[in-house]
């Protein structure tokens, strides 16, 4: 075996490893948010370390769990406001109440899968 192909096993080894811890410490800031909502903070701030590290990408459903200004965990109706727009395109509006910041997230794509179905 070549060195480039331990190399790259160990790599994917690596990331696997980081994906799973950034999958673990989001599923931990979910359970304990109730609780001790500055913990489950700190756990998303240790994911968003572990992933920038790794250099991994963050699956969207917990990309769009946490706040981009604060890295505060982001509970709708605790301290995330959650709307939905249609103009001047459809859209989720998410506002961390934390620090104010707004997040809008397009769901084209979803609205054109269900005009097909129909």
């Amino acid at each position: 075996m070549s060195k480039r192909s331990i190399r790259q096993r160990e790599q994917r080894e690596k990331k696997r490893i980081a994906k799973e811890r950034v999958e673990r410490l989001f599923t931990l800031a979910e359970r304990v948010y109730p609780y001790e909502p500055e913990l489950a903070n700190r756990y998303v701030e240790i994911a968003l370390a572990v992933q920038q590290k790794a250099k991994i990408r963050l699956p969207r459903k917990w990309k769009r769990r946490y706040c981009k200004r604060c890295h505060s965990f982001l509970v709708p109706g605790k301290n995330a406001q959650v709307r939905l727009r249609s103009r001047p395109y459809p859209h989720v509006v998410i506002k961390c109440l934390n620090c104010g910041h707004i997040m809008r997230y397009p769901y084209l794509k979803e609205k054109k899968a269900r005009r097909k179905e129909s």
